[in-house]
């Protein structure tokens, strides 16, 4: 190749070894030196083995440190320490130098979840993540926690690429304007190009407080993701595709089998913090997901012969605090961002004589805690409710006291918004109506449905219900106060606002009736309650009982060979 048609392809970022290339086709150009028969420095790759890898974290939610990790061990609760951004640097670090054709990519939740991200806004994650050295971002549907110009600023500090391929601006009256970030990207290595799109939950603005979402337009990936696939494959010529999503396990799954998927080789995943140890092989591609808190690291690795795909494995590696020990930089950076907070984030306000984890669908002892707190705040409804957030690693490490220490830092791990406690009332067949829709939010046969997190959780009910019963008709008895649930009565209720929510909807209940805010926000209720309790016991009350499913159930997805573990 002469030095003017060298220094012509460097111009057009087409130059020797791997690279990354823009979304702008190059079809023609290509087709240009095919007729010619003249090749690019690395055709000679073409005609070689090429191995490749791609490794994937997601839903982190700022938490920094290695932490205790639940696992499921043979029918029991096994901790161990995991985590921390320090140590996923030692594993990555360790990684591309054994194979320097390595793609890192995070799949969103980057800033929500930690006090440190609380107060600077998600400000002191940014220059963690840059350090880390991902190829690539996609927004998770916690992103917008900041609002949506502040997802802008946050995503744009970040020094890699940001892909989503059904997130607009909203022009008004929800007229769709431009993509918010590029719709796809193509990894250029070797010879091989790896081609990505990405999705986020339509769901965000029903799932989050309405108002963090304002001002884009999120779409369902079945409504362009066969066009892009048909660019990356027809046009761009791209070797394997990959989907990064960020809509959980059970609506990847859900997709992959759908014909609008046909083309697509894998769907990296997250959301629902699920492990997938082996590929789940649906009908048009494979569906991975690498738990979450960054207590694993998923790795695809791909081995191509003449730009064919010859070989791949899949692993979810485990960041074991023993095996991968604290990266020296990474850690000082992370100290250098936590000091001026540090104090108050390690600052312990009470104990636990229980491991705290937040794991099971149907109970677990983080929110048994809240809604003890919430109910001791405000004794005075009938009801206390509490969303089925997902979010906040375990902690089951007793200190000097014998017992497990409750932080600052950590009320926010469970409560990142410290939302006002309000009060309202409602009718027993409103409550009778608002279980059976959450209850197919989780349990949905049709997983499309699924969305959100866990059960919705209570306190001062008790529900019996067939999880994987029939639409509308999952709840078999509701009692009140220990008194069977009335349709025409009227009960009061407890729960923390939304931003943007209706003046008559609590909870996701809709038509409610006398909403009041109470004095006390979530923090301050946590706060008041482990004072006057220094050392509590979260033992879950059986408040939901499923009739067709264990009280120990890890996970909502079904119909598929995977476990959680």
């Amino acid at each position: 190749m002469s030095h003017n048609r060298r220094n012509f392809l460097k111009t057009f970022g087409l130059s020797a070894g791997a690279g990354l290339i823009s979304s702008v086709p190059i079809n023609n150009l290509s087709q240009h030196f095919e007729d010619k028969n003249e090749s690019l420095d690395d055709q000679d790759a073409m005609n070689e083995r090429v191995s490749l890898s791609l490794l994937q974290t997601t839903d982190i939610h700022c938490q920094l440190h290695s932490h205790d990790e639940l696992f499921w061990e043979n029918g029991q609760k096994v901790f161990r320490k995991a985590g921390g951004y320090a140590n996923i640097a030692t594993y990555l670090n360790q990684y591309k130098k054994k194979n320097p054709d390595t793609f890192i990519v995070d799949t969103g939740d980057m800033f929500q979840g930690s006090e440190l991200s609380v107060k600077t806004e998600g400000k002191a994650i940014v220059p963690i993540l840059n350090e880390i050295g991902y190829d690539a971002y996609i927004p998770g549907n916690w992103e917008v926690i900041y609002y949506k110009k502040n997802m802008q600023n946050l995503m744009g500090m970040l020094n890699a690429p940001k892909i989503c391929t059904n997130m607009y601006h909203d022009l008004g009256g929800g007229k769709k304007g431009e993509f918010i970030f590029s719709p796809y990207h193509i990894w250029y290595v070797k010879g091989i190009k790896i081609g990505f799109l990405s999705y986020t939950d339509h769901l965000v603005p029903i799932r989050q407080s309405p108002n963090y979402s304002s001002g884009i337009i999120y779409t369902k990936p079945e409504d362009n993701i066969a066009y892009y696939t048909d660019v990356l494959k027809n046009q761009e010529k791209c070797n394997f595709i990959i989907v990064l999503a960020h809509m959980g396990l059970s609506q990847q799954i859900h997709l992959a089998n759908q014909q609008v998927c046909e083309g697509v080789d894998y769907i990296f995943g997250g959301d629902t913090h699920e492990r997938v140890r082996v590929p789940i092989q649906c009908k048009y591609s494979k569906v991975v997901e690498p738990g979450a808190f960054g207590s694993f690291v998923g790795k695809l690795n791909l081995t191509f012969e003449k730009g064919k795909l010859v070989k791949e494995d899949y692993e979810l590696i485990e960041i074991s605090e023993k095996k991968y020990k604290a990266d020296k930089k990474m850690a000082q950076l992370i100290d250098q961002l936590e000091k001026p907070y540090k104090d108050d984030i390690n600052k312990v306000i009470g104990h636990s004589t229980i491991p705290l984890n937040r794991y099971f669908v149907i109970e677990n002892t983080i929110d048994t805690l809240v809604l003890n707190a919430i109910n001791w705040q405000v004794p005075e409804v009938d009801v206390v409710l509490s969303n089925g957030f997902r979010f906040c690693p375990p902690r089951s490490t007793p200190d000097q006291t014998g017992n497990i220490p409750i932080t600052s830092g950590y009320i926010y791990d469970m409560l990142p918004v410290d939302s006002t406690v309000r009060t309202a009332k409602v009718l027993g067949i409103q409550i009778l109506q608002w279980l059976e829709k959450e209850l197919n939010n989780v349990f949905a046969k049709d997983a499309s449905e699924r969305f959100g997190g866990w059960l919705v959780k209570f306190e001062g009910m008790k529900v019996v219900f067939n999880a994987f019963g029939e639409k509308g008709k999952r709840v078999q008895s509701v009692t009140i106060g220990g008194q069977p649930l009335q349709n025409d009565k009227t009960y009061s209720l407890c729960a923390c606002e939304r931003d943007g929510d209706p003046v008559d909807m609590l909870c996701r209940i809709k038509g409610v009736t006398d909403m009041k805010n109470t004095p006390f926000t979530l923090h301050q209720v946590m706060k008041n309650y482990l004072k006057a309790h220094p050392v509590v016991t979260p033992t879950p009350k059986h408040n939901a009982i499923a009739l067709d499913a264990p009280e120990t159930l890890l996970t909502q997805v079904t119909g598929v060979d995977y476990q959680f573990i």
